[in-house]
């Protein structure tokens, strides 16, 4: 790394500083970004193959890197990254060597100040696009017509990953080695089991991810494909009335939610032996501690373990990083909501989502918009379209589940192992300690173990790795401190990978919102009382919002706010029961909020951009899911602003 990646923001050149590359209207150089003060030596955090390099500044400069606020919103702790790696690189081989997607191959990846940037790869070449097609026809079309039954072996494939992941155990690494092997004649020892069982954990979060991507990027471009032909024959069609045609499908991601509301009901069903202790509050371990007592808690226990596993593997973020810890690690927020059901449901309240509803809106739409089509062909041709789109809708949602939430709950809790195994050797104070550092290094660090297990003598990594996680603490705190651009280098001419548009809600509209935004100097006390973005889900709802900016502040949620977030995570459902509207920063018009909020009839706008810049707690917002729009009514320190 040369001195010019670490320099503080009074030396480094502003964005609009001359570049190998300068475009006539675009964002910063990634070049000309400065480093966050405190953050000195970051780049030592992550591989190489992650960064921006000085000798591609010629290549880099001259391409567009979107952030990937959606799924990596904070920074990255250095081993973290494994998630992005093993993420985009399944994404990327599943659109360019599985399935041969025509227009588009996979993304290419940045660490920019621990940030995650990316940027497509498309095929510009007519020729390259048209063979590709041919291609791209047989693959994906045995999918689409198997789809049902790939989708049960898939869902197997996945169980049979997790079991095995499970599986995997890490040596104790005794005094010796055990007897049993030894009269067995085992020959291998222990000291190779620890690399082998470290190589298959990364092995198979690998294989989980190639399995993440093999029917999600397809289900995305089944509804991509029903989307513009939607627009081919209604040019005036909303994203918004293309979406209600395929809402009302029961998907996996409510399951968890759905288990808290029947604890709920259980829990009223054996009375106060078991409500007065769960809405008392105190810590999970106090609660059941109380519960143990008494036969009726015991059988509500017995229910709450039962739906714990797998359930309650739901992270409280997305599932992206080491410390967004799931309901079945810290049960906090999933009893607080079975508390709160508990009072809605003693106030004769109806805890189900408006899915007839939302069904009968659904079908409604769908017979306007097919009505207005002339010949058998076209009514035949959007009916196959719609169908293939409710087919592999739920898999859409579903996957998240199955890989970022359940798999990577056991993925991560099976490296603290190993980090546990470190402490006990005195490499670390803690667990977590391990996840500061880089895959590669890990592997170092059980080299080190290795040899001095094996030769009776002492590790040096208790000497080398303290000091080097302290600083890394400081480093990660002092990035995440600092308030990266959402797009880097010239605007892009088109955009055409389906993730990249139906997932975080990146098109060309989107991007000149985002230049407009930068150019007026959106942002803070200086913001527009009206933001735009994606219809995410219809209705107009008027209230004091409340900005969440991580899972922890979902408790200071009241009943009737608008919730303004970066992104939502799925675990964050329940809350949806509680709120009148949402609103994002990121996201496309099948982003988990949109969806969520579709089926809970609440009105939604996605891809704003700068909404959590923009808006305060407190400010009286109103989200129209019709238009797009937020408009800030008044701001909470405005006398006309309602606490």
């Amino acid at each position: 790394m040369t001195t010019t990646d670490d320099r503080t923001a009074a030396e480094a050149p502003g964005p609009d500083a001359p570049g190998p590359a300068t475009a006539a209207r675009g964002f910063p150089d990634p070049y000309t970004i400065p480093t966050p003060p405190g953050a000195e030596g970051w780049r030592e955090m992550y591989p190489y193959y992650n960064l921006f390099l000085d000798s591609r500044r010629e290549k880099d400069s001259r391409r567009t890197w979107f952030r990937d606020s959606m799924h990596f919103p904070e920074p990255m702790p250095p081993f973290d990254i494994v998630t992005s790696d093993s993420a985009f690189m399944s994404t990327g081989v599943m659109n360019t060597r599985v399935f041969a997607l025509p227009p588009a191959l996979g993304l290419d990846v940045r660490v920019l100040n621990g940030y995650l940037y990316m940027s497509a790869i498309g095929v510009e070449d007519p020729d390259e696009v048209a063979r590709r097609a041919q291609e791209f026809a047989v693959r994906v079309g045995h999918y689409y017509q198997n789809w049902p039954t790939l989708y049960q072996a898939w869902e197997r494939k996945v169980r049979d990953q997790i079991a095995g992941l499970a599986a995997i155990a890490f040596p104790e690494l005794g005094e010796l080695e055990p007897v049993e092997r030894v009269l067995a004649g085992r020959g291998v020892t222990s000291a190779n089991d620890l690399l082998v069982a470290y190589q298959d954990v990364l092995a198979s979060l690998d294989a989980a991810w190639n399995l993440h991507s093999e029917l999600l990027n397809m289900g995305y471009a089944a509804y991509l494909n029903f989307l513009m032909l939607c627009r081919h024959h209604f040019p005036e069609i909303t994203d918004q009335a293309v979406a209600k045609m395929v809402s009302g499908v029961e998907v996996l991601l409510f399951r968890p939610d759905d288990e808290l509301k029947q604890l709920a009901r259980l829990a009223l069903d054996v009375g106060d032996a078991v409500t007065e202790p769960i809405l008392a509050g105190g810590s999970p371990q106090r609660l059941r501690a109380d519960l143990a007592t008494t036969a009726a808690g015991r059988e509500w226990l017995s229910a709450f373990d039962a739906a714990s596993e797998p359930w309650f593997h739901f992270s409280h973020g997305n599932g992206f990083y080491h410390h967004h810890r799931s309901w079945s690690d810290d049960p906090t927020f999933a009893l607080g909501m079975i508390a709160e059901y508990i009072g809605r449901l003693r106030a004769g309240e109806d805890l189900s989502r408006p899915l007839e509803a939302v069904a009968a809106e659904r079908d409604t739409v769908v017979e306007r918009y097919r009505s207005l089509l002339t010949t058998d062909e076209d009514r035949n041709a959007f009916d196959e379209a719609l169908g293939l789109s409710r087919v592999v809708f739920p898999y859409v949602e579903n996957h998240n589940f199955f890989i970022e939430h359940w798999y990577m709950t056991v993925f991560w809790n099976k490296m603290r192992e190993l980090g546990e195994l470190f402490v006990r050797f005195g490499f670390f104070e803690k667990a977590d300690d391990l996840f500061f550092l880089r895959r590669a290094e890990v592997f170092d660090a059980v080299v080190d173990l290795q040899m001095a297990w094996c030769s009776g003598g002492e590790p040096l990594g208790p000497d080398h790795w303290p000091p080097v996680v302290a600083r890394r603490r400081e480093i990660h705190a002092a990035l995440a401190s600092s308030a990266p651009p959402p797009a880097l280098g010239p605007a892009p001419d088109r955009i055409v990978e389906p993730m990249t548009i139906m997932l975080w809600g990146v098109t060309e509209a989107q991007v000149a919102t985002w230049l407009a935004a930068q150019e007026a100097g959106e942002g803070g006390d200086g913001g527009p009382r009206v933001l735009t973005g994606f219809a995410g889900s219809p209705g107009v709802a008027e209230g004091p919002a409340r900005v969440v900016l991580r899972p922890g502040e979902l408790d200071s949620l009241r009943d009737g706010e608008i919730l303004v977030a970066s992104i939502t995570s799925p675990s964050w459902t329940p809350v949806f029961a509680r709120i009148a509207g949402a609103v994002s920063d990121i996201g496309g018009i099948m982003c988990h909020a949109a969806i969520v909020s579709r089926e809970y009839g609440l009105p939604a706008v996605v891809g704003t951009g700068t909404a959590t810049a923009t808006i305060r707690t407190g400010d009286i917002v109103r989200v129209d899911g019709d238009t797009g729009t937020v408009t800030i009514v008044a701001r909470a320190d405005d006398p006309a602003a309602v606490s």
